[in-house]
């Protein structure tokens, strides 16, 4: 999933703002002018690395000249002790853009990480793991795109793209058949989604031709009975209190998709450390 380099430039920009403000003073105070270094970014913990391109637009924006050298790809699962990133150039460049690179590489690592245990937790049952809309304000192109690295796929990006309709408007529309069919008549060219909490709901949302069906916080047994009610009718998404211990019982009930809110909203960080060696 392609990054779009103007956001990144700008996400950068606005995060190194924040930690630099007036100025780096302890790089400053102890850093002669004119110092050279090399650093290595190393991963410390088994999983799968994303966000290279806005760590290294992070040392870029600090100092354009410092040279960057990938030396791991992303989107693959690697183990401790994997070297990831060189950057030779300016101290005082590679310092102040640390902490900056680091945060964004370690915070789009671990939902890659994330995403790729749900993905493998699910393998062989011909589901896939979709994300959701519970992201960090103003990072979900970043971390919809790590999502993508760890293996997953990518739900609706905003409330613009697809119709996604909720047990809030479903009451609000009184009743599941009538938001389909409301949402049919002003969108007709978006994706429809709609939530069933329960069999009947399913058939309702069937009879006004919905497309694709998110079966909200059902057990197994009663997902299994839908999809076979269902027969093909239309797509099928698990949904709710789903995390590794029970998404695969989920999975093989025959849904076509499992979202999980977590892989954005809980994923904890990929260990990395930054390594700096000053140079004659």
């Amino acid at each position: 999933m392609p990054l779009d380099h103007r956001f990144v430039a700008d996400v950068v920009a606005r995060a190194l703002a924040e930690d630099v403000g007036t100025g780096d003073v302890t790089t400053r105070a102890t850093v002669p002018d004119g110092a050279r270094a090399v650093a290595t970014i190393t991963q410390k913990a088994p999983g799968v690395v994303f966000g290279l391109e806005v760590a290294e637009a992070a040392f870029r924006a600090a100092d354009p000249a410092l040279e960057i050298e990938r030396l791991s790809p992303e989107g693959v699962w690697q183990e401790p002790g994997t070297p990831v990133l060189r950057v030779t150039g300016s101290a005082a460049g590679i310092l102040t853009a640390e902490r900056t690179a680091l945060n964004f590489l370690q915070r789009l690592s671990g939902v890659a990480t994330l995403t790729a245990r749900y993905v493998r937790a699910i393998e062989g049952t011909g589901a896939r793991v979709l994300d959701t809309r519970k992201t960090t304000p103003t990072l979900r192109p970043l971390e919809k795109a790590a999502v993508v690295a760890g293996g997953g796929t990518s739900h609706r990006f905003g409330l613009f793209d697809m119709v996604l309709i909720k047990e809030n408007h479903v009451a609000a529309a009184g009743g599941v058949g009538n938001a389909v069919r409301a949402a049919h008549a002003a969108f007709p060219e978006l994706p429809l989604e709609v939530e069933a909490q329960t069999a009947e709901e399913v058939r309702e949302a069937l009879d006004a031709q919905a497309p694709r069906i998110l079966l909200d916080n059902m057990t197994p047994e009663e997902m299994r009975a839908i999809v076979a009610e269902v027969a093909g009718r239309a797509e099928l998404e698990a949904s709710g209190n789903i995390d590794l211990d029970t998404i695969r019982a989920a999975a093989e009930t025959g849904v076509d998709f499992v979202s999980v809110g977590a892989l954005t909203h809980s994923a904890p960080a990929l260990d990395l450390s930054l390594i700096l060696e000053r140079l004659p």
